[in-house]
């Protein structure tokens, strides 16, 4: 892989990992397990069976899970643990034949948008959970699905093109982190004043 096409593999497997590990992983395995991408040789061990197995059921769980308001806080909470660090682990390997010095500095870019994306999508699912529909918790779970399976994808496909669509998607995170956190100030005022 050339730098352009790893740099666009880290940013968009990172941005898709914090919303959907599970489905990042299982897309990207059955991509190279049937030949519609050549991963790095590092990462051919995600088209495995048994990783590819793996990964299926857990992405099940995790489906289910998402659309279950309180549960889903509490799987995003436990996931804050392993979405970043497993975005980390898959960008250092997708730099494989790169210097380590690069290598390291992939993982800690992944890293760091999984914990973006990750933190953005925990934090407006605890938001959208104090309304008393589920219907709002179920769109946004099935849409942080599809983009984490997409990006993934376009990451592998059109590296360029996922690289400013993560940089856009990043811009909107820290908006939406900038009104989430003062909505949620506001309500721990709320809460406190009474």
């Amino acid at each position: 892989m050339n730098p352009i096409q790893t740099l666009g593999l880290v940013l968009g497997a990172g941005f898709s990992s914090g919303l959907n590990l599970y489905a990042t992983v299982a897309t990207l395995g059955f991509l190279e397990r049937f030949g519609v991408i050549h991963l790095p040789p590092p990462l051919h061990a995600l088209s495995h069976p048994a990783i590819l197995a793996i990964a299926v059921v857990l992405y099940f769980v995790e489906f289910f899970a998402d659309k279950i308001p309180y549960i889903d806080n509490v799987w995003d909470a436990i996931h804050t643990f392993i979405r970043p660090p497993a975005a980390a682990v898959l960008a250092y390997s997708a730099a494989g034949a790169a210097p380590a010095e690069w290598r390291w500095a992939a993982a800690l870019l992944a890293g760091g948008v999984a914990l973006t994306s990750h933190g953005t999508k925990a934090s407006a699912r605890a938001a959208v959970n104090t309304t008393p529909e589920p219907f709002s918790n179920w769109i946004l779970s099935f849409g942080e699905d599809v983009l984490a399976v997409w990006l993934t994808w376009m990451a592998t496909v059109h590296p360029v093109a996922t690289t400013v669509i993560v940089v856009a998607l990043l811009a909107l995170s820290a908006y939406l982190l900038f009104h989430l956190f003062r909505f949620a100030r506001r309500a721990w005022q709320r809460l406190f004043a009474v």
